[in-house]
């Protein structure tokens, strides 16, 4: 004996079908994961957005050229997931540092142009993190693609570089350390100083 299906139980069926085809056509994208430490230290360096700061070496050891002239970095782009921070040596303008929360932590890297805008043949090197950090200071330990990109330019004593930020309310650092070599520079962000030129390649 075939049993009937009534008309309220085939609608039901059809609402239903309608229903699950919706729900797979919606898309959500994945969270960007990120844990405590890293948003504090992202928000405290994402608060002086738009502003620009002094520097002076404190630390360059051995010594070493190229930070002659006035230094002065710029919080320039603020993004929910990435900061850009160009980094002025006097009448250079080639350098930018990139902070990039990942999903699995913050990415540092380190974007040189040339005077024309196009890319460095050394650039987009950095590190990430490894660990949780702090509120106020994250390292950057080397990450595999500088490490390949060093030894190709015959630098491999900077297969072992860690960088460190520290931002602090009166002081922003950026600091380089490997076997044999230390190079640091404090920012006073007490005294925000006039916007520099747009860095090059951004234009």
């Amino acid at each position: 004996m075939t049993k009937k299906i009534t008309k309220p139980l085939l609608l039901s069926a059809a609402a239903l079908a309608v229903s699950f085809a919706t729900q797979a056509n919606i898309v959500a994208p994945a969270p960007l994961v990120s844990i405590p430490t890293h948003d504090a230290f992202f928000d405290h360096l994402r608060a002086h957005c738009g502003k620009a700061y002094e520097g002076k070496v404190t630390v360059n050891n051995p010594p070493a050229s190229g930070f002659e002239g006035r230094l002065v970095m710029h919080v320039r782009v603020c993004e929910d997931h990435q900061l850009q921070i160009p980094f002025h040596v006097g009448d250079n303008h080639s350098r930018t540092w990139i902070l990039t929360k990942t999903g699995s932590g913050i990415s540092l890297k380190h974007d040189h142009r040339l005077e024309d805008g196009s890319n460095d043949p050394m650039t987009m090197y950095g590190g990430h993190t490894v660990d949780a950090g702090f509120d106020r200071v994250q390292s950057f330990p080397v990450d595999q693609y500088s490490i390949e990109e060093f030894v190709k330019d015959g630098i491999p004593a900077s297969n072992t570089n860690i960088w460190q930020m520290y931002i602090y309310p009166e002081q922003f650092t950026y600091r380089l350390i490997r076997e044999g070599r230390e190079f640091r520079v404090d920012f006073d962000l007490t005294k925000p100083v006039d916007l520099p030129p747009t860095p090059w390649g951004y234009q």
